[in-house]
């Protein structure tokens, strides 16, 4: 995984002034600002020194954000991160579930797993590789995906 899981969990996209709907243009744009407005370079000769610290700190968390947000890769692992995050936040895990044990779904490319509520917890093929927490498509149960090693 990515270098930003080590970091204090930070919001990369509030940094950028953005949300997760925001698209790569937008991203894009908005970095190219508040970079210009923050680059030590471009601050005048008369600010205080602290003031110019925070500059300083401001413009390395707004290059961090881009390194992640502006690169389709590591913006997808963050985000699929952070849902993770969410569905923890929501509750503990129901249980823990073998990829194995779940339903493939030749029709949409999924793995399913019946919940005990009625709804149903499904993943991705490709999700099913990154994503270690699902949430019920019905209630707020969750469980934990494991993998066979």
């Amino acid at each position: 995984m990515m270098a930003f899981e080590r970091v204090p969990k930070k919001d990369w996209y509030s940094i950028l002034g953005a949300n997760p709907s925001t698209s790569m243009a937008d991203l894009k744009q908005k970095y190219q600002k508040l970079v210009l407005m923050y680059h030590p370079d471009k601050q005048s000769a008369d600010v205080p020194a602290g003031t110019l610290e925070e500059c300083i700190q401001k413009f390395i968390e707004i290059d961090q954000a881009w390194k992640i947000l502006g690169n389709e890769e590591t913006k997808k692992e963050y985000d699929l991160q952070r849902h993770e995050d969410d569905l923890r936040n929501m509750g503990p895990v129901d249980a823990q579930v073998y990829l194995e044990e779940m339903s493939w779904n030749k029709d949409d490319h999924s793995f399913s797993l019946s919940c005990r509520c009625g709804g149903k917890y499904s993943v991705s093929k490709d999700e099913a590789e990154e994503v270690t927490l699902i949430s019920c498509d019905t209630c707020s149960l969750i469980i934990e995906l494991l993998h066979c090693s």
